[in-house]
């Protein structure tokens, strides 16, 4: 292990470098699929005519002058815009895209690693607003909201009973930091309304779910996505793991994981290389220089075996991480074909504080692959998933139809191809079941039954004091099950029982309910220790981290 040596510094090395690595990136602006241009594209000159080339922007701004003045009926002069830019931006790439004002800062809060907020994890439940948990620390918490609250009305406003969206709801607790928001709350055993005043302040926004031992040695990280606060949770958890709890050897999940900021996955991936200047990922377009990322040499903790977890859902960043850790022959992939998108986005900020998103170059793997799918039909890129299922590639690889078949080669010699997603050096199918229709609508009502059942039964879950007690020893019941399995078919309006889907995922269904109540009894990693057991590709990387040499096995 590697560390920074400052003299009366009780700092982690990986805890000072960070705010150096994080100021070069702002300075950069660089981020993950998006890179943000402060300055205007400078005008391009037709060489040929001597005139400058506008693509037809004097005609547009006529157009729309005409029809303003001219046209028979009124228009909603707004709408004709941003329909005019959709069908402008239809024309180009799928991730190239026109932002509103209205969704900029939901766009940002989603990346920016924290938000303002009250600090709550909630649910709809019955038309109202039910508290899951106050977040640790936050001012729910300090201002004494509790776990099974009812909140009904914020400020001035009634919100229960009213059939509004999560969306519309976030938007009335959410606020500046330092404000106040007042909220009526209807609390279990109490007949009075109850009143609190919660001063909004800074919410971490995780992206890094969870971290903890798989068994002895083999760690576990979680990754949802890369916001800006990413890599400082990651190195929380490989600090945690690898100091405390005797980790040598790690699985990085980013299954579903959709990306996010390039800067947060190269730091990453730095950490987990010992080298210096070995090429991570690198950029390039017609109008955008190439852009080589290197590692730093700078890793804290030496990390032996890597399983990296991928599937249909992992893209742009995780692509990115998938793509160097195959390369170089640093670890194992495990999983299904990833998204496949290898386009870098620059973010423009237009007069009117809208933005937009405009693909300037692909990013290559250090092989030099281009994991970009093709988008040249757009109704089957968009709905790549639907695509996949009805060719049978998620239960088999080989149905997976090459469309480049250029040979790349690993570090090690082994041949790999671009031009649509990262293939995984071991598969594992999708379990159709668990895509079936009637067990997504099962599932869909674990949570809010997990919640109530936890409610009303708090003194028998309280006997279940320990952790490790309450994974290995408690059981879902056939009775517990069966209520369950009628609260569900009830709320998601399922009119018979499928019995034979019902055989197969009912292990799923019952690991996944003891997994919210072992939640609400202990915390977020409890759900995860749980659930991910019997999980297919975690088994297959543990089975392939133990292998003496993994990669050898691949060559055969």
């Amino acid at each position: 292990m590697h560390k920074s040596e400052l003299d009366g510094a009780n700092l982690k090395g990986w805890q000072i470098w960070l705010p150096l690595a994080v100021g070069a990136a702002m300075a950069a602006g660089i981020f993950g699929g998006l890179m943000i241009q402060k300055q205007e594209p400078s005008l391009i000159v037709n060489e040929k005519k001597g005139e400058s080339s506008k693509m037809g922007y004097g005609r547009m701004e006529e157009l729309i002058r005409y029809i303003d003045a001219r046209y028979v009926d009124e228009v909603e002069d707004e709408e004709l815009v941003e329909e005019a830019i959709d069908h402008l931006l239809d024309q180009l790439d799928p991730h190239s895209s026109y932002i509103p004002q209205a969704d900029i800062k939901s766009m940002n809060d989603k990346l920016r690693g924290d938000f303002d907020g009250i600090g709550i994890e909630f649910m709809i439940l019955d038309d109202t607003l039910m508290v899951v948990a106050p977040l640790e620390g936050g001012p729910s918490e300090e201002a004494g909201i509790l776990a099974g609250d009812k909140i009904v009305q914020v400020g001035d406003s009634t919100i229960a009973g009213k059939g509004m969206g999560s969306e519309a709801i976030v938007n009335f607790l959410r606020g500046e930091k330092g404000s106040d928001v007042r909220l009526g709350i209807k609390r279990i055993r109490e007949s009075e309304l109850l009143f609190f005043e919660v001063t909004r302040d800074k919410i971490p926004n995780k992206s890094v779910d969870v971290s903890y031992l798989l068994q002895e040695e083999i760690g576990y990280i979680k990754v949802n996505r890369f916001s800006a606060n990413t890599y400082k949770d990651f190195m929380h958890g490989v600090e945690d793991l690898f100091e405390k709890q005797g980790m040598k050897h790690l699985v990085i999940d980013l299954r579903q994981n959709p990306g996010g900021y390039l800067q947060e996955a190269t730091k990453m991936l730095s950490q987990l290389f010992d080298e210096r200047e070995k090429i991570m990922v690198y950029t390039e377009g017609v109008n955008s220089t190439r852009s080589d990322y290197k590692t730093s040499g700078g890793n804290f903790f030496d990390l032996e075996k890597i399983a990296v977890l991928i599937d249909e859902g992992s893209a742009s960043a995780s692509e990115i991480i998938a793509g160097a850790i195959q390369d170089w022959d640093r670890g194992v992939i495990v999983g299904r074909r990833s998204f496949g998108k290898g386009l870098v986005q620059e973010q423009y900020k237009l007069s009117d504080g809208s933005a937009l998103h405009l693909t300037v170059s692909r990013y290559y793997t250090p092989s030099g692959r281009s994991i970009q799918r093709d988008y040249s039909d757009k109704e089957e890129y968009d709905d790549d998933f639907a695509a996949r299922f009805k060719s049978g590639e998620l239960q088999d690889p080989e149905k997976f139809k090459l469309r480049d078949t250029t040979e790349y080669f690993t570090a090690g010699g082994r041949v790999v191809y671009g031009g649509g997603g990262i293939m995984p050096d071991v598969f594992v199918p999708l379990d159709t079941f668990l895509f079936s229709t009637y067990y997504l609508y099962l599932r869909s009502e674990i949570n809010s039954f997990a919640f109530r059942h936890y409610e009303d039964n708090k003194a028998a879950f309280a006997e279940w004091k320990d952790e490790s007690k309450y994974i290995n020893k408690f059981e879902i019941s056939d009775e517990l099950f069966e209520e369950y399995l009628a609260y569900a078919e009830k709320n998601a309006k399922l009119s018979k029982r499928n019995e034979s889907i019902l055989k197969e995922v009912s292990p799923a269904l019952k690991r996944r309910l003891k997994a919210r109540l072992g939640k609400h009894c202990f915390k977020e990693a409890t759900f995860y220790k749980i659930n991910n057991h019997d999980d297919p590709m975690i088994d297959e990387a543990i089975r392939w981290i133990l292998d003496k040499n993994p990669l050898v096995k691949l060559e055969d």
